[in-house]
């Protein structure tokens, strides 16, 4: 079981792909790290060998990834909050923050529909 940054990789996913179970890393930044490291990425994580893991975990290690990413990224948001901008203000009220249409869509952010009130007779 290889295990880089504190997350386990899957066994049988192409190195290319397991490395982007970690947060702050996606395709392009996990080839451009097994071009840093000299890793084929269509090896499997189960055939990587120690000193290839290695390579990839000091590559890795240089990076902001998982719990420092996901720090900075809710203080990045907590200190538009704080100021009252705009973005804080949508990001408050659980709404979109970059321009998207909330009339018909926006149903992620903005959440289930809600019924409306029961009319009385």
């Amino acid at each position: 079981m290889a295990r880089i940054a504190g997350i386990d990789l899957p066994a049988n996913k192409r190195v290319e792909i397991g490395l982007t179970y970690i947060f702050g890393i996606g395709r392009s930044s996990s080839v451009d790290i097994l071009t840093g490291a000299q890793v084929d990425k269509n090896t499997r994580v189960k055939d990587l060998s120690d000193e290839e893991l290695a390579k990839i975990r000091k590559i890795v290690q240089g990076m902001t990834v998982e719990g420092d990413l996901r720090r900075s990224v809710s203080m990045d948001i907590k200190r538009l909050v704080d100021l009252g901008c705009y973005r804080g203000l949508r990001h408050r009220r659980g709404l979109p923050c970059h321009g998207q249409r909330t009339k018909t869509n926006a149903r992620t952010r903005k959440g289930p529909k809600r019924l409306a009130a029961p009319k009385k007779k």
